[in-house]
């Protein structure tokens, strides 16, 4: 009874790692919360809005002015991402005014409306209380006016020219104290009266809005020849704001909004002091060259030298200093927006055509396998589905492994993109296939799993450049993420952590060593733990409340060790103790990330208010209320099987854990991450999804591997530990 007890506390103990080494290693993470983004000060900023400009616009003989700034500034992708997927430009300009995605409420996506001019010379913006009020009700509760409060609050004037500007720059009550209504009618000495001046040039998308609009009041696209004409006149208003402009004033060109309902990478350009020649980032995006919408509020406050209020969720615009010149960053840029669109034309499209391959081709070979082949044919057509299985596994993380190819550089981007998934596909499942561990049942499987999570471990690590314009991952168009774990990238690693853990278990437990086994699922699954939450690495919050009680039920199972229900909300409850320690110490940083933010939420009380809007937006994105339902018992259906094959009638997958025990945690585990994962997020059955797109190809792979075999050489059920494997297992793992 005393051993049963040292081996139940070692257990637990090994358990409980996956839960405290994390925290550890945040002990010392947190630093003393600075005032986030504010420079010494104040100094003199202009911002110019181009509501639809973006790179490609911006030529030598096109746009001199603006080609110049390109060669003397740092420039950026700037990403205009707000509530809507597609921006107009006064959203753009209410974007902003809050530091926060902003809306204008059932407005047409027009140009912005003529304020009302007061007689002390300054402006009101229409409708201001109804804006407000609907966005603060809205998702992301912005409070517009925030830019021009917090000047009004510093007793610093705002000189907005133009009436998107007066949207940009109205205080809370939609007053802005100077206006002018075009840079033509600005005197020389104006430019000087006010720190924070705003300038609306829209000449881009007025000759959209010249062009009319669509069925959905969207603008309709304009001929290369006007739209070379409006930016012309743009850069020649540019130019004329920049001679006039005092010495020592900082520079601020984004091109706020979208044109047509095709959303790009927009032009972000600084020049002035502490902006030399380089690209722009910020540490909202950790991607040099890209920075968002929001980031200019928080650049504008720190140019000033305004404090940050906490609803300006943005980060100053940084330079990354380089020597290329104008069109080495022109061209750069528009690389990057390129890259943008393909992956959003191709992503739909690259998981339908990655399941029906696979199903193709299982079908094919169940119907050559039911005809009763030759023994040599049988073996070969077990062989090739075999192999199929390895690369439809092994496409997921070459998905990602394309980015190393510069595939948007080519003059037809898309097909090289596709060969550069394939070709990094083959080569991942011929490694599964070369080394001394292809005869065995889980060698290729857990060489394939290994290099999903080594490769995305690493990505995140150093900038996730690999995730950024993926297959699987996410793009500054879209803007749902710009660093970490995306919630396919987290599935995908989540899946291949867990798969990997179970099957390098199995030589310890094949040779008795239960606590060993043990250990490494516990190993690895602080170290996945790890790497998903912490901010500087995956920042991600809804990983570790699935991560962690599934590695901690998988280490039991491996351990031959009963799971109960109280154990399974005992490790969830240590799942949400791990997050929220995360989001403490990353809140008391000088630029917290989601996580930290979270945790201001509850120290102000909105967290729940964030709570239910993720719920809400995690049961809109199952769909209808009848397939959620089918999917449940879809879920719950699966689960009957894994758990136990053979009163399922299940043959197949009972031969596959006689031969590989610890096969039953790995899928067991995978398939409790796709669903907590899709609980616990707001991508509706994406997660679960990925999961199978990892964790079925490779267990069909091992399963094939078991039925090459002549049934003589099937191994008795080993699942006990300490059971003796038999000769034929011995070549496994």
């Amino acid at each position: 009874m005393a051993q049963r007890g040292a081996k139940t506390g070692t257990l637990w103990a090994l358990v409980l790692a996956i839960v405290l080494v994390p925290l550890a290693a945040l002990a010392g993470a947190g630093d003393a919360r600075a005032a986030a983004g504010n420079a010494p000060g104040p100094g003199r900023v202009v911002i110019v809005g181009v509501p639809g400009l973006k790179w490609s616009d911006v030529t030598e003989r096109g746009a001199p002015t603006l080609w110049r700034l390109t060669g003397q500034g740092a420039v950026g992708g700037l990403s205009v991402r707000t509530p809507l997927a597609y921006t107009c430009p006064t959203d753009g300009w209410l974007t902003l005014s809050a530091g926060q995605r902003s809306r204008l409420a059932h407005g047409d996506c027009a140009l912005p409306a003529a304020p009302q001019v007061t007689p002390d010379g300054g402006a009101v913006a229409p409708g201001w209380e109804t804006i407000g009020r609907d966005n603060a009700d809205g998702s992301y509760h912005a409070r517009i006016g925030l830019l021009g409060q917090s000047a009004a609050d510093a007793r610093q004037c705002a000189f907005a020219v133009g009436p998107g500007a007066v949207f940009g720059l109205a205080d809370a009550n939609g007053r802005v104290a100077r206006y002018a209504e075009s840079p033509d009618r600005v005197a020389p000495a104006d430019w000087a009266r006010c720190p924070l001046t705003a300038v609306d040039v829209d000449d881009v998308f007025r000759a959209y809005v010249k062009a009319g609009t669509d069925a959905k009041g969207r603008p309709v696209p304009v001929s290369d020849r006007e739209r070379a004409a409006a930016v012309a006149a743009a850069d020649r208003r540019v130019g004329q704001v920049v001679a006039a402009l005092p010495a020592g004033t900082t520079l601020l060109v984004a091109g706020l909004s979208d044109t047509t309902a095709r959303s790009h990478l927009r032009v972000a350009l600084a020049t002035g002091p502490g902006f030399p020649s380089g690209f722009l980032t910020s540490t909202a995006t950790r991607q040099p060259g890209l920075v968002t919408l929001t980031d200019l509020t928080v650049t504008a406050m720190r140019v000033t030298g305004l404090a940050r209020p906490d609803g300006a969720v943005g980060s100053p615009w940084t330079p990354e200093p380089t020597r290329g010149s104008a069109s080495y960053k022109r061209e750069a840029l528009v690389d990057e927006d390129v890259a943008a669109q393909v992956i959003r034309r191709a992503q739909g499209s690259y998981f339908w055509v990655l399941g029906a391959a696979q199903i193709a081709v299982y079908l094919v070979a169940a119907l050559l396998l039911r005809r009763r082949p030759e023994p040599g044919t049988r073996r070969r057509v077990l062989g090739v589905a075999r192999v199929v299985a390895l690369l439809a596994g092994a496409t997921p993380v070459a998905s990602f492994l394309a980015g190393l190819v510069p595939w948007w550089q080519a003059p037809r981007p898309t097909p090289v993109l596709v060969v550069s998934v394939l070709a990094f596909g083959a080569l991942v499942a011929g490694i599964a296939l070369a080394g001394p561990w292809r005869r065995s049942v889980l060698g290729p499987g857990l060489v394939v799993a290994g290099v999903t999570a080594v490769v995305l471990a690493a990505d995140v690590m150093l900038g996730s450049t690999l995730q950024l314009n993926s297959l699987m991952g996410y793009t500054g168009v879209v803007a749902g993420r710009f660093y970490g774990f995306g919630n396919q990238a987290f599935s995908l690693f989540a899946t291949a952590s867990v798969l990997t853990a179970a099957w390098l278990a199995a030589r310890p437990l094949r040779a008795g060593r239960t606590m060993a086994a043990a250990g490494v699922v516990a190993a690895v699954g602080v170290v996945a733990v790890a790497v998903d939450g912490l901010p500087m690495w995956g920042s991600d919050f809804g990983g570790v409340l699935a991560m962690v009680p599934v590695f901690a039920l998988v280490g039991l199972m491996v351990a031959g060790r009963r799971v109960s229900w109280w154990k399974l909300g005992l490790f969830c409850l240590a799942g949400a103790v791990v997050v929220l320690f995360i989001s403490f110490l990353n809140a008391r940083s000088a630029h917290p990330t989601h996580l930290g933010r979270f945790w201001q939420q509850l120290e102000s009380g909105d967290a729940w208010g964030v709570v239910v809007r993720k719920f809400h937006a995690m049961v809109g994105a199952l769909g209808l209320l009848p397939v959620a339902a089918v999917l449940a018992l879809v879920v719950v259906a699966v689960y009957l099987v894994l758990a136990d094959p053979a009163r399922r009638r299940a043959g197949w997958l009972a031969r596959l854990y006689a031969a590989a025990p610890t096969t039953r945690p790995a899928l067991l585990g995978a398939l409790t991450i796709g669903v907590i994962g899709t609980l616990v997020n707001d991508s509706g059955l994406v997660i679960l999804s990925v999961a199978f797109c990892l964790a079925a190809p490779l267990t069909l792979a091992a399963l094939l591997r078991t039925l090459e075999e002549r049934p003589g050489d099937v191994p008795p059920d080993t699942s006990a530990p300490g059971t003796p494997a038999p000769r034929s297992a011995a070549r496994e793992r």
